[in-house]
């Protein structure tokens, strides 16, 4: 009769293989979980802030960087375009101007700011935008540009970011910047003119009339200004600005502040910001190297001679895949 009960010492060395076995799994499957976490974080984001190598951008989704506790900057800005919906074209081609800028040190979040959709085609064409790059705020509003859209932007930003993708940050951005859709900024120049200043009421921008440089005299122009973040909460909170909504936007803000008492910090960023120097006018300057914003980009000639003058594709590597030729040769 053949013996049925194995020896002792193999029940034993069969248990501690089992047992080394399903740790050996219980490890492979935690590094490998994580892996794929990293990779679906990576996969979400587009980074156009805390870049060290001017040759490394990242090419993934949106302008936006959702950065979490441990690698937030000591600067953050939101610049919100006030555009038109159906102006596909011109934020894509925003997108290549901004999203290929490097700087390091803050982190600069770029989007899209416009009202509620009334199309059929936006729907479609706008849902696709946002899911491939997370960059757009639709607001609940109609369209227009002198009639509350200014304020819906600024008033609605608290009750979007706090707690809702601050990642536990407060504020969630320092500064926060209204531009238009034909305003070219230098993120570079932006963020260092931004280092040494007040992080609340702060009021920055272009002052008006253009020959002036008072920045305490009107109001700052509607190409492009930029506040600290106590006073968007204050936007959202008082009946000073939510009264007075009908009128030219950049002049209302300035009546707000001025009502208001807020903006005791201000910051006249001219002639670092200024109008195409064509046609030329009280509010126009010729390029220049130390140029924060370039104003009324209305056509792409315009673009053209812009990002021509400040160089941007000099980080273009060679490659045989192209060959671009120099502007001298065409």
């Amino acid at each position: 009769m053949k013996e049925t009960n194995k020896h002792p010492c193999a029940k034993l060395s069969f248990t501690l293989s089992s047992f080394f076995f399903v740790v050996f799994l219980y490890f492979w499957f935690s590094i490998n979980g994580v892996q794929l976490q990293a990779l679906r974080r990576l996969g979400r984001q587009w980074t156009i802030s805390n870049i060290t190598n001017p040759h490394e951008i990242t090419p993934n989704a949106s302008l936006t960087n959702n950065l979490s506790v441990e690698s937030s900057s000591d600067l953050r800005v939101l610049i919100g375009i006030l555009t038109l919906p159906d102006q596909f074209q011109r934020r894509h081609f925003l997108r290549l101007v901004y999203g290929t800028q490097t700087f390091a040190g803050a982190q600069v979040d770029v989007k899209f700011v416009f009202c509620n959709l009334t199309k059929e085609d936006q729907t479609v064409l706008v849902a696709l935008e946002i899911m491939r790059y997370n960059d757009i705020i639709i607001l609940n509003c109609k369209e227009n540009m002198n009639s509350g859209k200014t304020y819906t932007y600024f008033s609605s930003l608290p009750d979007i970011f706090i707690n809702e993708t601050d990642h536990g940050l407060y504020p969630p951005y320092h500064y926060v910047m209204k531009g238009d859709d034909d305003l070219y900024l230098r993120l570079d120049k932006l963020v260092e003119s931004l280092r040494s200043l007040p992080r609340e009421d702060l009021y920055y921008g272009y002052v008006i009339p253009c020959r002036s440089m008072n920045p305490f005299v009107h109001y700052m122009s509607g190409m492009g200004y930029l506040i600290s973040w106590d006073i968007v909460e204050w936007i959202r909170d008082s009946e000073i600005p939510r009264n007075n909504l009908i009128g030219p936007e950049d002049k209302l803000f300035g009546e707000w502040m001025r009502e208001g008492r807020r903006g005791k910090n201000r910051y006249n960023a001219k002639w670092s910001m200024y109008n195409y120097p064509i046609p030329p006018t009280a509010c126009t300057r010729e390029l220049r190297p130390d140029t924060i914003a370039v104003h009324l980009l209305k056509n792409q000639e315009k673009w053209i001679k812009t990002l021509q003058y400040f160089n941007v594709t000099k980080n273009l590597k060679p490659s045989k895949l192209y060959h671009i030729p120099n502007i001298t040769s065409l």
